[in-house]
């Protein structure tokens, strides 16, 4: 059963009436059809009013949800030939980071995404999609691997950040983000990146600096999280929902800004909803991205994944 978040409350107890009304009628033999039409359509259209008018706070609920889809979700719908490749060559294999040789309708990617568990063990391998500093240095591995062999580079990225304890910090956390910040923007082949979940702080920029940066509908993009964030300017982790209002992380804004190149268009209720319909409109957005960046000679690319970055937080006075 789908996780009903507390927002979605007014149409799960909608959703109940109807059923209790289909065994009702069942039981009894008594047409209730019109009734049941009438609270389907209630149900259909508090649905379409609740979603079209979400609070970032609300859009983080979903970016979180404990059903959407994770990395391998997206890479079994919209991939075929995926060849997993492991380890930093330091002797490590953070599993908080997968990526590997994969075909998305023909064409050879290097596709490399955060990935999240959707079990206690599951996210336990993972380590709840937080990548330690050998994750990052075997994705730098995989996208200088991908530039030798001009092949295009796709990252799926969904974290609530780098992993914050002891053992990450003690093998350079910030040096192994730093590195791939720097080479990425080095990169002589076309890089996408589509934030499907959470895209918090450096962690999430470390896959992030691409030709083109994508956001889907409900996911969320921000450099601390809202508990984060919280904490530091109320000294309470509870007020995230005030700062995820106040910090602009929805695609709206973010467009608005400059820091993102589009948005994905998710099904009605979430991604968590339908993955073929939200693996459908992904897939879309990576080949017209691709046609478009193949377009562009290895300086022109260089030059335009420069310029579009120094331009962030350029202002005004």
């Amino acid at each position: 059963m789908t996780a009903v978040l507390d927002f979605e409350k007014p149409i799960a107890e909608i959703q109940e009436k109807i059923e209790e009304l289909k065994k009702i009628s069942l039981e009894s033999g008594m047409d209730l059809n019109k009734e049941i039409e009438t609270f389907e359509q209630q149900a259909d259209d508090y649905r379409r009013e609740l979603y079209a008018n979400l609070k970032p706070s609300q859009k983080m609920q979903i970016a979180r949800h404990p059903d959407r889809p994770n990395f391998l979700d997206y890479v079994n719908h919209i991939c075929t030939d995926f060849v997993e490749l492991h380890g930093d060559r330091d002797g490590m294999d953070d599993r908080a980071i997968i990526g590997g040789l994969a075909k998305i309708d023909g064409k050879p990617v290097m596709i490399i995404g955060t990935m999240k568990g959707k079990s206690t063990k599951e996210n336990l391998e993972y380590n709840f999609g937080m990548p330690q500093p050998q994750g990052y240095r075997k994705a730098l591995r995989l996208f200088k691997h991908a530039s030798k062999f001009n092949i295009p580079i796709v990252t799926i990225i969904d974290t609530p950040g780098a992993y914050p304890g002891i053992s990450a910090e003690e093998t350079n956390q910030g040096r192994a983000i730093a590195v791939n910040l720097r080479d990425m923007a080095k990169l002589k082949v076309p890089v996408i990146a589509i934030i499907s979940g959470e895209g918090c702080s450096g962690g999430a920029l470390g896959l992030a600096v691409a030709d083109k940066v994508f956001l889907l509908e409900h996911a969320y993009y921000t450099v601390i999280s809202p508990e984060g964030c919280a904490s530091i300017l109320w000294r309470d982790a509870s007020r995230a929902s005030d700062a995820a209002d106040a910090l602009k992380i929805t695609a709206p804004d973010l467009l608005k800004f400059g820091i993102i190149d589009g948005q994905i268009k998710e099904p009605l209720g979430g991604a968590h909803t339908d993955y073929d319909a939200i693996s459908a409109e992904m897939k879309k957005t990576i080949l017209e991205s691709l046609d478009e960046l193949s377009k562009l000679s290895v300086d022109e690319l260089k030059n335009k994944r420069y310029e579009k970055f120094r331009k962030m937080g350029a202002f005004l006075e």
